[in-house]
């Protein structure tokens, strides 16, 4: 059993919390200094001052040269798995191409839909540990993955089997969510309510094969009314599923307010929800994942009124939404930048963002988000000297070091192992 010390430490946010993290509570940031962090066998042994711990017989100690020591970053909504990329769009939508014609065109979603129903599974698997690998260098150890590609049983099931066979073999941890309710095809532009039984049909099989924890559904004009997603939703409640709706991302249907009903995990997107609905999201355990990154890069929309959701109260998370479409970036750091920027998030609270809120948003509030006794030891050792420094500097990685479960999986210059 290998024993490591991390002495030398700036700063060290191990963001303790006994639950999710709501409204000013954000802004209350426990920052330790002169302390060091014991891992024994993966996990954390102890987190002490360092007078303490320094003269601890060790296998290795690891000098952090003053740097800033924090969990490992979670990212709670991803579309991890997906075939080609749509690069050709962008002058399109720089011309002023409407989303709509484009799809007419053969490209949006569809574009996305007809690569990955083509692409073999091996083919997705080995796209999706690239873009892990990735995550993997800005810091990131926990993730969730969506399907909702496919949009047909095949696809679908080719997508989460994917995700799990990445769980299996790449060190980040993977939380998967079955999205088939993501758009209306062709097939079914007439007739969405068939669509919802055809992936509604799906919740037996993915429960025996354990493909996906959460069931997930766009609720947004054109694509699933409230009462489609509250029926389809009930179904997967009934079957055990945990719940996660995108809502409110371009009008404001009430898939916020659905969330709640419903008593989802999450609510997503949120960037038009109405005051009653932040009201509403603040009343709950419900928690809002914001993904500024989307708005930022379509360059259009309204950012979530974070501000106001934090400040009445409400459980607040940040993802990068990494997908093909509409938020190409697997760049954590950089969504923890435009959360300051144009959610006017405090420093304090995009690290609860990020860590702790992320960690609960996915179920994974008892084993990730925090450096704790007794839990994996999940850490970056940032190359900046504090907190406040992460998203000030934006559009660079800062980190040093990452360890999953002590191990080091990446070193600034390089993955390893």
């Amino acid at each position: 059993m290998k024993t490591i010390l991390l002495y030398n430490i700036g700063q060290l946010l191990t963001m303790e919390s006994d639950g999710p993290v709501r409204g000013k509570a954000m802004n209350e940031l426990d920052v330790k200094e002169k302390y060091a962090i014991l891992i024994k066998d993966g996990k954390i042994e102890a987190v002490q001052p360092e007078s303490e711990l320094i003269d601890v017989d060790v296998d290795e100690k690891i000098d952090c040269e003053g740097r800033l020591v924090t969990p490992g970053l979670v990212d709670p909504h991803t579309h991890l798995v997906f075939g080609g990329s749509r690069e050709h769009e962008m002058a399109l939508k720089q011309q002023g191409v409407p989303y709509l014609d484009i799809l007419k065109q053969g490209g949006g979603i569809l574009s996305t839909v007809r690569a990955t129903r083509k692409a073999s599974e091996e083919e997705l698997y080995n796209k999706a540990m690239f873009h892990l690998d990735r995550m993997a260098s800005y810091g990131i150890t926990t993730i969730e993955a969506k399907s909702g590609y496919g949009m047909d049983q095949e696809t679908e099931l080719k997508q989460l089997r994917v995700a799990k066979k990445a769980k299996e073999n790449h060190p980040l941890d993977i939380v998967s969510t079955f999205l088939g309710a993501h758009a209306i095809t062709e097939d079914y532009k007439d007739n969405p309510e068939a669509l919802l039984d055809e992936m509604a049909s799906m919740f037996d099989q993915i429960k025996e094969e354990n493909l996906a924890e959460f069931v997930d559904i766009f609720t947004e004009t054109g694509v699933f009314t409230v009462e489609q997603s509250r029926r389809y939703l009930q179904k997967a409640k009934d079957k055990g599923f945990g719940l996660k709706i995108h809502a409110d991302e371009i009008d404001p249907l009430g898939g916020t307010e659905l969330a709640v009903e419903l008593g989802a995990t999450s609510g997503d997107h949120l960037a038009v929800t109405t005051d009653e609905g932040i009201q509403k999201l603040a009343n709950s355990d419900t928690i809002g994942v914001l993904l500024p990154g989307t708005i930022f890069y379509l360059g259009k929309g309204e950012f979530a009124r974070a501000r106001k959701m934090i400040d009445e109260g409400a459980i607040i998370a940040i993802s990068t939404d990494f997908n093909p479409g509409s938020s190409v970036t697997e760049n954590l750091q950089l969504i923890m930048s435009l959360a300051a920027l144009k959610l006017k998030m405090t420093p304090e609270e995009i690290w609860h963002a990020v860590t702790v809120n992320a960690a609960h948003a996915i179920h994974r509030g008892d084993v990730a988000g925090q450096i704790k006794v007794g839990r994996k030891a999940d850490i970056v050792i940032w190359d900046a000297p504090n907190y406040m420094y992460i998203p000030y500097h934006y559009g660079v990685n800062h980190t040093n070091t990452v360890f999953k479960e002590g191990k080091i999986i990446y070193k600034r210059g390089g993955l390893l192992g």
